[in-house]
């Protein structure tokens, strides 16, 4: 096996990247690590240096997608709060007992679903799915 001990980089391909990137950017809070204007490309730090989201511009047809970005269990409320308050429909708190996990659910501008993930912590007092 190889040992492999996390995924750094997701791409994510978006109609318009115009519009795509104030949602990643303001309401995720991404923070840019590199323009690529040759491609059409924005490559967006998540948590740090804990890994890259790279929207790609893509006005052809592909499949819409999911991905979840990982937060800290006192965070998902806050979290909520935030996005509701942006105008994001939200899904959760959905406790996840096979991981013992938590789960807030909403979609990017593109429609790709997207998901804030919190492992382990209190979650076992929370309504299972």
């Amino acid at each position: 096996m190889l040992p492999i001990r996390g995924v750094y980089e997701v791409a994510i391909r978006v109609k318009d990247l115009s519009k795509a990137e104030p949602f990643y950017r303001e309401v995720l809070g991404l923070e840019v690590g590199i323009r690529d204007e040759k491609r059409n490309w924005l490559f967006l730090r998540a948590g740090g240096d804990a890994g890259m989201v790279v929207l790609q511009e893509d006005k052809g047809e592909w499949p819409l997608q999911h991905f979840a970005f990982t937060i800290d269990e006192a965070d998902l409320e806050r979290s909520a709060s935030m996005l509701r308050a942006r105008g994001v429909e939200v899904e959760g708190p959905v406790f996840h007992q096979w991981m013992s996990a938590t789960s807030l659910y909403f979609s990017d501008p593109d429609g790709h679903a997207l998901e804030l993930l919190a492992l382990g912590g209190q979650g076992a007092n929370r309504p299972k799915e």
